[in-house]
């Protein structure tokens, strides 16, 4: 966690202890985006992050929507120190984390003043890396950051994507949604050519999915078709307990840990881990094997 008190010996003692701790890679970001609204973002960023908590995965979680559901979530309202600050350079990004009742995850909350940013932003120099550059010292400090997107392709959302690692993609099963789909890929991929040439695709999670719906199960089919193995497994059902839970101040783990809400998000948090390992396996044999070829050629 971003704590002094946590920092590593110093050159002079650290004969003393033994070999030096192996340092932690640096955080996968993700970016929670959809530019269309009410469809299960912000509870995704909550939950999802909380349940990478409850896996003890140190994890923060961004708030970068003006609307600050994600801070209100956790009961942080009106904070002193908040994203904007960071993101306009009047504090570092440290400063501005909050404490949750999970031990390993914190939060940045999103005060009053974001409303304006992006106004702000449009005069300043690299005004789309003003997140990513807030972060950077962050990195080191967590397995996973996990940043609340705004419901737009705004200014805000350009940073996120642009300090990101990869996009998750939380999409309601109705029609609309899939037109909204296009353009954020879209979006992605423009980002990907300009700013962010490893940004990534990491999924899409199917919300508020209720499959007694024709139109919700004929959605579902449309996106595992098109898309295929990018689409979760593990799907979001409509739930009163998601639903109360963010006017407890608390994520649904905290608040109702017996749900079908909580059950969910927590499969999700399972699949997500799953997911990584199996790529970075996938990665790790892929250099051995480009290791090889090369030590044959050279023989």
């Amino acid at each position: 966690m971003p704590d002094s008190e946590q920092a590593g010996p110093s050159p002079a003692d650290a004969s003393d202890r033994g070999p030096a701790p192996e340092r932690r890679p640096s955080a996968r970001v993700l970016a929670l985006a959809n530019q269309k609204g009410g469809v299960g973002k912000t509870t995704t960023a909550v939950n999802l992050a909380a349940s990478l908590a409850a896996s003890e995965r140190p994890t923060l979680l961004v708030d970068l929507d003006p609307q600050g559901n994600a801070s209100s979530a956790f009961g942080i309202h009106d904070p002193e120190v908040h994203v904007y600050d960071a993101l306009v350079g009047e504090c570092v990004m440290k400063d501005a984390v909050h404490a949750t009742e999970l031990p390993y995850l914190q939060v940045v909350p999103a005060g009053p003043d974001l409303v304006g940013a992006e106004i702000e932003l449009v005069s300043s120099d690299a005004r789309e890396r003003r997140l990513e550059r807030a972060l950077a010292d962050l990195r080191e400090s967590y397995e996973f950051v996990l940043i609340d997107c705004p419901p737009s392709l705004g200014l805000l959302t350009l940073n996120a994507l642009t300090a990101a690692d990869a996009v998750l993609i939380p999409l309601q099963c109705e029609y609309y949604a899939l037109e909204g789909l296009a353009r954020l890929t879209d979006t992605i991929a423009r980002v990907r050519g300009a700013l962010n040439p490893e940004l990534e695709i990491e999924g899409i999670v199917l919300t508020l999915l209720d499959r007694r719906n024709n139109l919700a199960r004929q959605v579902e089919r449309e996106v595992r078709d098109h898309f295929g193995a990018r689409v979760y497994d593990s799907t979001i059902p409509r739930n009163v307990r998601l639903s109360e839970a963010p006017s407890h101040g608390k994520p649904v783990l905290l608040y109702d840990i017996r749900s079908r809400g909580a059950t969910a998000y927590l499969k999700l948090a399972e699949e997500l881990l799953r997911r990584l390992a199996a790529a970075e396996r996938t990665s790790e044999t892929r250099t051995d094997a480009a290791l090889a070829g090369g030590s044959d050629g050279a023989s």
